[in-house]
């Protein structure tokens, strides 16, 4: 699992536009990566939609948000259209990167092989991670406060 201090497993994705996003884009800002299960689920509706809901606080905190799931892009575009997300998702329909975070559940419900966890990672301009959380039990949601106490620790 990775930890708090390890450099972040660099990725190249593609967004909802079809346009692949890496994580060194973000090099000198503050990252909050989010892995959910699928797009369109109640609880991974309601989380991203939290962030959406308080993005001015995680602006202020000099974040971005990256939203990560097994989704196709198109699936993704649809979600974030109709839940007006204002940040990226990314298409990991590959699942490379939902491994190398170690947020990769290999059964899901309905016995679907390969769904990313929920997970939460902060990532500092420099590519550290500085908060790590993946749970086990999709039915919960990252810790909030610990997210933006971490981002606030950083400014």
């Amino acid at each position: 699992m990775l930890r708090a201090g390890e450099s972040a497993p660099d990725f190249k994705l593609f967004n909802t536009e079809k346009k692949e996003v890496a994580l060194q884009d973000f090099t000198g800002k503050n990252v909050v990566i989010l892995f959910f299960p699928m797009a369109f689920t109640s609880v991974c509706t309601a989380e991203l939609c939290e962030m959406r809901d308080n993005i001015s606080t995680y602006t202020g905190l000099n974040a971005d948000i990256i939203g990560i799931s097994v989704d196709s892009p198109f699936t993704l575009a649809k979600f974030k259209q109709e839940q007006n997300l204002p940040f990226e998702l990314l298409s990991d329909f590959n699942k490379e990167v939902s491994a190398a975070y170690d947020s990769l559940y290999e059964t899901f419900v309905l016995n679907l092989k390969g769904v990313s966890k929920r997970a939460a990672f902060v990532v500092d301009g420099e590519g550290i991670i500085q908060y790590a959380e993946v749970l086990d039990n999709a039915g919960d949601v990252p810790d909030f406060s610990a997210i933006q106490s971490t981002l606030n620790q950083l400014n």
